[in-house]
């Protein structure tokens, strides 16, 4: 995708703080981090968001679910991390492009969703 930023880090058109890549997955520090902690893990491969997976995703995917935890960890998360996919508009998805926000820090993050 010509326009899609994530696509335009991936082929190096615009910087970032890389903290992983292979040749499948880039992960990289967020811009506007939520927390001491903030990165994003994205496939290389253009994907719109979750809602777009088909079945030929699911060894990219799990291979992503594999990395966050070790990713967390190296990253100074030794206590635990959120992951966020948000997904659509309604979601709060921002950022077209699959991707994996995770988030940790030194203290307890705050309540995601206030039951009421």
């Amino acid at each position: 995708m010509d326009n899609c930023i994530f696509c335009k880090i991936i082929r190096k058109e615009i910087p970032s703080n890389k903290i992983y890549e292979d040749d499948e997955i880039l992960a990289f520090n967020d811009i506007n981090p939520a927390a001491p902690v903030h990165f994003l893990l994205i496939p290389k491969l253009h994907i719109d968001s979750l809602a777009e997976i088909q079945d030929n995703h699911q060894k990219l995917l799990g291979k992503m679910l594999l990395l966050a935890p070790k990713l967390a960890k190296e990253q100074g998360c030794d206590d635990g991390f959120r992951t966020i996919i948000n997904t659509g508009r309604i979601g709060g998805q921002e950022v077209f492009h699959l991707h994996f926000h995770i988030i940790g820090g030194r203290e307890r993050l705050p309540v995601m969703i206030h039951h009421g």
